[in-house]
């Protein structure tokens, strides 16, 4: 006769599994002995042999009772079924790791090609980290909302990052990033936004049939500046005092 610990040994489980699988009523317990211990026979290994072969199989601890007495031929459909839930769990298990591995891509997962290598370039070309984020998250929801005209849209975002003089300019801009409403440097920074924003209309000046944005996306484009930036509504008055107005879609004033 076997202790539980020698049970648990012969059919290569803890102790505590041998516990649990009593809690579940899968093994009975055996009464104690004058000594006060539970004693278990051959046929207690046995069976504990053939609960541990199913759960290892991921036969649910639910199911296992009912597979130890079925016939043979209820046996093979329950673990055809089972084998049906396996399967199912490893698509999904497989679906989880492929949604891990595009969130490791970074701006990869909600980006398309051309923008993430947009971004990248102006990593390489040292943009303040504040310009890269609105610049990306800007670019998350024009593809989200006009995901065809994004290569279009960003053929002219490449074509004048790659323009050096309008380069310098857009890099100058890297006050925005930490321009408080009342920073003396306002007004500078306005005139250097207006020397951007015409040398980027004169540079763009040729592109035929540059791709329209939607007021309504532009309204929120332009929402998500006045977000990321504390100075961005002075700067935008400023702006408008030296004929320009609105941020996304910057035209000259009416006035």
């Amino acid at each position: 006769m076997l202790t539980i610990g020698q049970l648990a040994a012969y059919a290569d489980v803890t102790v505590r599994a041998v516990r649990h699988y009593h809690a579940k009523g899968l093994l009975p317990e055996p009464e104690r002995d004058a000594s006060g211990y539970r004693r278990y026979d051959a046929a207690a290994v046995v069976e504990l042999i053939r609960i541990r072969t199913l759960a290892d199989a991921g036969v649910p601890l639910s199911r296992v009772r009912e597979l130890l007495v079925a016939e043979e031929a209820q046996f093979a459909a329950a673990l055809r079924e089972v084998d049906r839930r396996l399967q199912a769990e490893i698509r999904e298990r497989r679906r989880h790791r492929e949604r891990i591995a595009e969130l490791a891509a970074g701006d990869g997962l909600v980006l398309p090609a051309e923008a993430v290598a947009y971004l990248h370039r102006m990593r390489e070309l040292g943009f303040a980290d504040r310009l890269v984020e609105i610049e990306r998250d800007s670019w998350i929801l024009i593809a989200a909302q006009v995901p065809d005209q994004v290569p279009a849209l960003m053929a002219i975002k490449h074509a004048q990052l790659e323009h050096e003089p309008l380069r310098r300019l857009y890099l100058d801009l890297a006050d925005l990033a930490d321009c408080g409403p009342d920073d003396p440097r306002l007004p500078s920074l306005a005139d250097r936004v207006v020397a951007f924003i015409e040398a980027a209309a004169a540079r763009s000046a040729h592109v035929v049939d540059a791709p329209e944005v939607s007021p309504e996306l532009v309204a929120l484009l332009d929402a998500a500046f006045v977000e990321f930036f504390p100075c961005a509504p002075q700067l935008l008055a400023l702006l408008e005092e030296r004929g320009w107005v609105g941020w996304t879609d910057v035209h000259r004033s009416e006035r």
